[in-house]
Order: C-alpha cells, then sequence, then structure tokens
C-alpha cells in the first residue's frame, strides 16, 4: 500500500538504483522503496537534483513544499500521464456556462455546510451551548437554493464560516481567544492551527485529483488563478468540517495541543516541530479511518471518499450522471 512521507529532518533526497535514499546531515542514511510512495512532503531544508525529479515522474510522485512556518509554499507536480480532451472541454463548458457552474458551486456550499451543521449538532449532542449557532446556519444554509451567481454564494458560505468559527469558543475547552478567522498571517494558535490542518487537506486532495483526467486549476466556487490548484479548494471545502476540524477539536479538547506548541514570539506563526509532527500523524490517522459506504456496502477509508468524490464530479461533468451532490456525513 503506497502512503505519503513526511521529511522533517533535513538532509538529501536522492535516486539510489530503484529506490529513494534519504542522507541526513548527520550522515545517517534511510531507504524508502519507491514503490511505496503516494507523495512526499516536505517540511525542511533539503537538497534534491534533476535526477531525482526524473525519477519520482516515472512513478508519478507528487512531492509538496512547506516554508520554515509550516505554511505550504508549491508542489512538484508531475507530467500528467491521464489526460483527457473530452473531459476538459466539459470541465471548461461547466465553469464558462454561469448556470452550470452555479450549480456545481452549489453542490459544493450546499455540502461543505452541511458537514459544519453536522459538526455542531455533533457537539451539541455532548452538551455544548450550540443552539443559536445552528439556528443561524441553517438560517443561511435555506438561502443557497436562491443564489444566481457564485459571488452571491460566496457571500453565504462567508456568512456561514463566520457563525460557525465564532461557535468554536464554545467547543474547545481550552481558554484560547478564538474570535474569527485570519489566514495571511494567521494572528494566534487556533488560526496557525487550522491554516495548516487545511493545507495538508487541500495537497491530499491534489493527490487524488493527479489519479484522475481532471484538470485541477478549473474550479466553479473559488475563482480559477494563477499559482494554485483552485479545484482542489473546492473540494477541500466538503472534507475539511469532517478531517480537519473534528481533528482540531478533538486534538485541543484532549490537550495533545496547547498554547505551548506554538512560538509565542512569532505571534504563534511557528508550530514547533514535535507537535507538527504529532499533527501529521493524526490526520494520516483520520484519513485511514473506515467507514461503511451507503451505496458501496463496504468498508471505505476517509481518502477513499475524497477519491470517490473526485470521480463522482468527474461523471456529473461528463453526463453519465444526471445531479451532482457532495458528500455529506451520514453518520
Amino acid at each position: 500500500m503506497k502512503q505519503s512521507y513526511y521529511l522533517y529532518k533535513s538532509g538529501r533526497l536522492q535516486r539510489k538504483d530503484n529506490t529513494l535514499e534519504i542522507i541526513y546531515k548527520d550522515n545517517s542514511k534511510k531507504v524508502i522503496p519507491v514503490e511505496r510512495v503516494e507523495d512526499i512532503y516536505v517540511m525542511t531544508e533539503f537538497d534534491f537534483n534533476t535526477a531525482l525529479l526524473n525519477f519520482l515522474s516515472q512513478y508519478g510522485i507528487k512531492v509538496h513544499f512547506f516554508n520554515y512556518y509550516g505554511f505550504y509554499t508549491g508542489t512538484y507536480y508531475p507530467k500528467e500521464t491521464l489526460v483527457s480532451g473530452k473531459l476538459l472541454i466539459k470541465q471548461v463548458e461547466h465553469y464558462t456556462d454561469n448556470e452550470k457552474r452555479v450549480k456545481i458551486a452549489k453542490a459544493f456550499i450546499d455540502s461543505a455546510s452541511y458537514n459544519i451543521h453536522r459538526n455542531l449538532v455533533y457537539y451539541k449532542n455532548r452538551g455544548k451551548d450550540l443552539e443559536e449557532y445552528i439556528k443561524e446556519i441553517e438560517y443561511f444554509r435555506n438561502q443557497i437554493d436562491s443564489c444566481k451567481d457564485v459571488n452571491e454564494l460566496m457571500g453565504i458560505e462567508g456568512n456561514i464560516r463566520k457563525v460557525y468559527y465564532s461557535s468554536w469558543n464554545e467547543i474547545i475547552n481550552q481558554d484560547i481567544k478564538f474570535e474569527k478567522r485570519v489566514k495571511n498571517p494567521p494572528d494566534n494558535a487556533i488560526n496557525s492551527l487550522i491554516s495548516y490542518v487545511n493545507t495538508i487537506i487541500y495537497t491530499r486532495v491534489l493527490s487524488e485529483i493527479y489519479k484522475t483526467q481532471l484538470n485541477p486549476t478549473i474550479s466553479y466556487l473559488h475563482e480559477p488563478s494563477e499559482r494554485r490548484f483552485s479545484l482542489c479548494l473546492d473540494i477541500a471545502e466538503i472534507f475539511k468540517p469532517l478531517i480537519g476540524d473534528r481533528l482540531i477539536f478533538s486534538m485541543l479538547n484532549k490537550k495533545q495541543i496547547t498554547e505551548k506548541d506554538f512560538e509565542k514570539g512569532l505571534n504563534f506563526l511557528y508550530i514547533k516541530d514535535k507537535p507538527r509532527m504529532e499533527i501529521t500523524k493524526e490526520i494520516d490517522k483520520r484519513l485511514q479511518t473506515t467507514i461503511k459506504h451507503k451505496k458501496l456496502d463496504r468498508e471505505v477509508s476517509y481518502e477513499y471518499l475524497i477519491r470517490l468524490e473526485v470521480y463522482k464530479l468527474i461523471k456529473y461533468l461528463l453526463g453519465d450522471e444526471e445531479i451532482y451532490e457532495g458528500f455529506k456525513i451520514w453518520w
């Protein structure tokens, strides 16, 4: 089974025969069979050469890069081997036709906000005072269907997120002040944690899209632009409540992560190495969590749910399915 590899200690990654070899700064070495690698996350300074990149391309291995603060800076995206002119034309057609684009964007917002709502109900049933937040989100969710364009939808999405994030002080059992979502740069421990976790989810979505003929730069909710794979942002919205937010709530409430795990002198921008590794390990664990799928009638992992979502969108774009409905938590 292929897996993601995370590089936290500085060194050099190189090809050695038909395997990958890591040579660390202290001259210790580690060999990784290339057949076992899904993608690589470079979380620190590493040396590469073109021979390595050519080797990784042969196996379709993506390399995701993060800076000193743990923020995503980019991806080495190998040449696509799965291409389809027919699907590309359909993707563009569904973007340029406002009615078609809005229909897909509504499905993204509907499923993402439904999963947010399920999170609040989940914690309400565990004694948290969240009734007012739930009612507000239901109010905004009822407006989704009447939206005529993407800007309206983004406004609804923004209102839902604002209400949702304001509920976090009720859900989280630590005295960490969290008033609103701030991204560039994050201004406290929770915002830094959200940014880091969301980025890992974004890159996992990218890895799943790479296995298909979809073009990751053509999106429907987020505006396509240079220097980002915006379709990954669209699909990540659906899974952040299940994979990211629940992980954050759990780790904070169990005190697996506290403000001591951040560098206060850097305005909490920097998550220390050990807790960052622990967060990543927990994300991987959640992605491998399984649930019995209603339609497939078998156990599937959360990671596989992302793949199914990508294939579901492809079928809709090609006209094999009349309706696209985003993933919604059913358990």
